[in-house]
């Protein structure tokens, strides 16, 4: 039976502003990729993300050079060779996954979870501005068990202690999205250690970060624009301890499970993280998060309004999705 395949692009506005050490932006534009065949359909969304030299044309671009492949059949071990990793196969591989469900009568959970899944505490971001705002951010979310804060900027002991003093019982990660250098990272490391930061995320330039190699980590340290798929894993030993995986750097669920496979082989703490983007971006990542050391699924908490049917969070915890949605 052949396949049929649709293209969507849509756009979330973001609620307020999000804001790391590159920039900001108000709104998450994401691209939709539904694969029909007879009565069952599956979809998969990504967000084309600018750092990895993706656009909404190019993403859908590639996509549309294996619509040949896509509606008549490609496997998702096939869709591994015939597009590169990124935000256009996140879209295929889940969408084949969630119609490869769909199709069969059996949730993706059976083939992805060690477990039966259940709801995981997920990270709430506290975006980069100046230390007073920061604080404010976080005294709002105080009662939240683990946030994430952007930081990457001058003077970032200031948004440590700032952050940590307004929400003293929540964990803490920071992110500084390659913002730190090698003038300012121990010193940015060891007020990290001061405030009992759980995690440092990315803190320099991917391809420059050898030094890490050399410094203490008083803090661990998570790989995130350093590391998409399973073949990052022998040049980040030795560098750093956790690595965050994300559907749309390995491509697809399908490459994210190897990846997690060959980390913890390897040794590294796991966080799996996302873009800003809708419940069905976070849909299959909540299910390779069940056995995470950290989470942060918050994408759908920071947009203005969510698609529907969305997943089901209550404060921080974020249930595995309904097969309405995905899987």
């Amino acid at each position: 039976m052949t396949n049929s395949l649709q293209l969507e692009t849509e756009r979330f506005p973001i609620a307020g502003s999000f804001r790391i050490s590159r920039g900001s932006k108000t709104e998450a534009e994401v691209v939709i990729c539904t694969i029909r065949q007879g009565d069952h359909s599956g979809r998969g969304e990504c967000v084309p993300y600018g750092r990895y030299g993706e656009t909404v044309a190019n993403v859908l671009d590639a996509v549309e050079a294996v619509r040949g492949d896509i509606e008549r059949g490609l496997s998702r071990e096939e869709l591994l060779s015939a597009m590169r990793p990124g935000a256009a196969r996140n879209a295929v591989d889940c969408a084949l996954w969630d119609l490869e469900a769909k199709s069969l009568g059996h949730n993706a959970h059976m083939r992805v979870c060690r477990v039966l899944p259940r709801p995981v505490v997920t990270a709430y971001t506290i975006s980069l501005g100046d230390p007073e705002e920061m604080a404010g951010q976080a005294r709002a979310a105080a009662e939240r068990p683990l946030l994430k804060v952007k930081v990457g900027a001058a003077n970032d002991a200031a948004r440590i202690h700032a952050v940590a003093s307004a929400a003293p019982n929540s964990r803490i990660i920071l992110d500084a999205n390659e913002g730190w250098t090698e003038d300012n990272i121990r010193e940015n490391l060891m007020a990290a250690a001061q405030f009992h930061i759980a995690l440092v995320e990315q803190p320099l330039p991917a391809g420059k970060d050898a030094i890490l190699r050399d410094i203490p980590h008083p803090v661990p340290i998570c790989a995130d624009e350093s590391v998409h798929t399973a073949d990052s894993i022998p040049e980040l030993t030795g560098l750093y301890d956790f690595v965050n995986i994300k559907l749309d750097k390995t491509g697809g669920l399908t490459a994210a499970m190897q990846l997690r496979d060959r980390a913890r082989q390897a040794g590294f703490g796991i966080m799996v993280g996302c873009m800003v983007g809708t419940s069905l971006s976070m849909a299959p990542a909540v299910l390779l998060a069940q056995d995470a050391d950290y989470v942060d699924l918050d994408g759908p908490l920071l947009l203005a309004r969510d698609r529907s049917p969305a997943l089901s969070y209550s404060g921080s915890l974020v249930s595995p999705p309904s097969p309405a949605l995905w899987g």
